[in-house]
């Protein structure tokens, strides 16, 4: 019995870490743009995940490096402020020195987001069907079609 209160506690953690692993798993779907896969053949989607795996790992490990310049956990900076930023800087500066990644690391670092946990969050689909019919045919045929008829009315 005197055993079951410290496996019952480490469960309760276990479930709890739970959370960040369903982070992680969104910010590669929805921020890093994982949603649907754009190959078709199973060797491309597989090529596909690897790419937005590098890609994750790459803005974690940008945020680790603010996070230690800035004292923080890295858990506590905001992912999606991080790649906008990345993009953004990349824009700009693309042959950026050490100095000013040191700008973009405390640019990085002021976006921080909060520790709720026991947090809930409904599973819900949320992505809504766009209002156009599906292409049941070859996309030539379809274009084809278009030139002649023009573009069918929206569908309600």
């Amino acid at each position: 019995m005197a055993d079951e209160k410290p496996r019952e506690a480490s469960l309760k953690a276990l479930y709890r870490s739970r959370w960040h692993v369903e982070l992680d798993l969104r910010s590669i779907k929805t921020t890093l743009g994982l949603e649907v896969f754009s190959c078709k053949t199973p060797e491309m989607a597989t090529k596909e995940i690897w790419v937005y795996l590098l890609a994750y790992n790459l803005i974690r490990l940008v945020m680790a490096q603010a996070a230690l310049l800035a004292d923080r956990l890295p858990r506590a900076l905001s992912f999606k402020h991080t790649v906008q930023l990345w993009l953004a800087w990349n824009q700009r500066a693309p042959d950026s020195d050490d100095m000013q990644l040191s700008v973009l690391f405390v640019l990085i670092a002021q976006q921080r987001v909060g520790d709720r946990p026991g947090r809930v969050e409904p599973r819900a689909i949320k992505r809504r069907p766009k209002p156009y019919p599906l292409l049941t045919n070859r996309r030539l045929e379809a274009r084809a079609h278009i030139r002649l008829h023009g573009h069918p009315k929206k569908l309600k």
